[in-house]
């Protein structure tokens, strides 16, 4: 039913969908209602330990038939040292009255031995990077497993650095999407441009298909997306509010209190640019401040005001990840989002 197959040959799924691997709010369950729809189930790895990751596969395995993609960051772990991390903690607890506290260990770990012998033995059809790609060795190990390997690009160049490094499909990450930048040749998140310019400029610039990433949480923009040169479609925002999702409490309390403006790309929660609705923390000290630790540095600033703001309620201190088109998700199970922008999109369509 679909013209451009070639990601639906490339993964053996039905439909021409992807679930954003969203950290701290995708998880198995949600995973399985995807597959279930004919989509691409994805898990993030970032935060998990490999055995937790080889639980969660082994769940969605069991529990739905389809592929399976694992998502890892790529990004340099910054010097735990670094003064930038110590003065930036001793400036939130001035600002908030809190104890400067002591910069932690990363959080988020980048793709390593670990996370390569994961993949070795789990062996999943799909790998996915972000903020570039694992150095060659390791990449290439990657690739012997039969894993597909694709990655986000937030720029043409970015696109182009990817496919010629021999990845199988490029996510085209326009400014509209939540969480985490994909951005790795460089930070320059003023020029960065949305999701309806960047994918028929990828498209054009390289030879292996595109998925398109941003601003799509209904059929509109799935349709959108395909007509521009997208081979599928990578969906994250609209399942936010799904019951399947681990989005906690604060975070949908104010997906639901925000308004239809109320994002910004900002690099203060964890030292990177991510988008996000707009809290108190991001107003306050953002939504860009050169000051920022490094990433994932930043976040272990905020890590005690956090805690606490979220056992009040309030998700003042909270990264509450999430994408322009917010406004479009719905309360309602995944499997239904899932199989609604899919046939919304084929009715414009006329497949």
């Amino acid at each position: 039913m679909w013209r451009d197959r070639r990601i639906l040959d490339l993964f053996g799924i039905e439909h021409p969908l992807i679930l954003a691997p969203m950290a701290g709010s995708g998880g198995p369950a949600l995973a399985v209602e995807v597959a279930r729809a004919g989509g691409l189930a994805s898990l993030p790895c970032a935060l998990l330990t490999p055995g937790t990751v080889a639980r969660e596969v082994e769940t969605v395995r069991h529990e739905a038939a389809g592929p399976v993609n694992l998502n890892f960051f790529c990004h340099r772990l910054p010097d735990p040292d670094d003064p930038r991390a110590g003065a930036w903690a001793r400036r939130i607890g001035e600002r908030y009255g809190v104890p400067p506290s002591p910069p932690e260990g990363p959080s988020r770990l980048p793709f390593d031995e670990a996370a390569c012998a994961l993949v070795e033995a789990v062996r999943p059809e799909v790998a996915s990077f972000h903020f570039g790609l694992p150095e060659p060795a390791l990449l290439e190990r990657v690739k012997v497993t039969g894993a597909r390997v694709i990655a986000s690009a937030t720029t043409v160049e970015e696109a182009v650095w990817l496919a010629e490094r021999g990845v199988d499909a490029v996510i085209a990450q326009g400014a509209e999407a939540g969480g985490h930048r994909g951005m790795f040749l460089d930070e320059a998140v003023a020029s960065q441009i949305g999701t309806l310019s960047l994918v028929p400029l990828v498209a054009d610039a390289v030879p292996v298909p595109v998925i398109a990433a941003g601003g799509i949480a209904d059929g509109r923009g799935m349709a959108a997306a395909l007509m521009l040169g997208a081979s599928a479609v990578q969906v994250g925002t609209a399942f936010l509010r799904s019951p399947e999702a681990l989005t906690g409490a604060v975070h949908r309390k104010a997906l639901a209190l925000a308004g239809a403006g109320d994002t910004a790309i900002t690099n203060v929660l964890t030292g990177r640019p991510a988008r996000g609705i707009l809290t108190r923390f991001v107003h306050e000290m953002g939504p860009m401040n050169p000051e920022a630790a490094p990433f994932p540095l930043a976040a272990a600033a905020i890590a005690g005001l956090r805690r606490a703001h979220e056992d009040r309620g309030s998700a003042d201190f909270s990264p509450a990840w999430a994408g322009q088109s917010f406004p479009l998700a719905r309360d309602e199970p995944a499997g239904e989002t899932a199989a609604r922008i899919v046939a919304e999109a084929r009715a414009l369509l006329g497949v």
